[in-house]
């Protein structure tokens, strides 16, 4: 099936509880903290975009550090691909994109008592010469809403999921950065397994805290875009910073 274009809204909110907003939300080259956006990508005229949701941690605004770099780094890293790939060489050189982006992390997290241990998960989807590929390291989440159904489509990389318990705990079992010595990516291509109208939503747990997927697959399905989503949660509660990416296929 040819796709032809993706309208995607974004938004990211410091929530109700947390001083300042350690999160960051990528799409294509624009970067989102504390606001919002939407856009149209034609996929005729764009060979490659990236859309992203980092989740920062850390003591002080390390996480905040930490998340925009390494947005920072996966947009450049993606514009300067080579083309015709394969999509296992892709999904490789990923992987060595991920190992090179933790040890700059890890390293520049020594470099002062206020970004010790900064660190990040990271959840997104691009799309590459036709192809399109997702990707997750840590406890953000990629969604799936088709045909009214809504699917998680990521596995959570954190302590609640590992021990079986079905309340989420925070702890996270692998990221980028933070003292992680053997950070790794879940990313599958999904070229074959896309239809026209389906609806893809990153998110980062501030989001999924505050609200449960039968809401979140009610929202999506009468068409709520990412602001409508945010608020939802900032409505029940917003304990957290809450960052959301919708990705509708028309």
């Amino acid at each position: 099936m040819k796709l032809t274009k993706i309208q995607i809204t974004a938004s990211s909110n410091v929530g109700l509880v947390r001083h300042n907003n350690e999160d960051m939300v990528l799409v294509r080259n624009k970067y989102l903290r504390n606001e919002s956006y939407k856009t149209e990508i034609d996929l005729e005229t764009c060979d490659r975009f990236v859309a992203a949701v980092a989740d920062g941690m850390g003591g002080y605004n390390a996480g905040e550090v930490a998340s925009q770099e390494v947005l920072s780094s996966l947009h450049f890293f993606i514009g300067d691909l080579p083309t015709k790939l394969s999509s296992a060489h892709f999904m490789e050189t990923l992987v060595e994109w991920l190992n090179s982006a933790n040890v700059t992390l890890n390293t520049k997290g020594q470099l002062s008592p206020e970004t010790t241990n900064m660190g990040t998960t990271l959840v997104g989807i691009v799309s590459y010469e036709g192809k399109f590929f997702w990707f997750n390291c840590g406890d953000s989440r990629l969604y799936r809403l088709r045909e009214g159904k809504l699917t998680q489509i990521t596995t959570d990389h954190s302590l609640s999921n590992l021990l079986g318990e079905a309340k989420h705990s925070n702890v996270v079992t692998n990221c980028i950065g933070a003292g992680c010595t053997s950070s790794y990516l879940d990313i599958f291509e999904f070229t074959n397994n896309i239809c026209h109208g389906d609806i893809y939503m990153l998110c980062s747990d501030g989001m999924s805290d505050m609200v449960d997927d039968p809401s979140i697959e009610q929202l999506l399905g009468i068409d709520c875009d990412a602001s409508q989503l945010i608020q939802a949660a900032l409505d029940a509660g917003g304990f957290d910073n809450v960052s959301v990416c919708v990705m509708k296929i028309v």
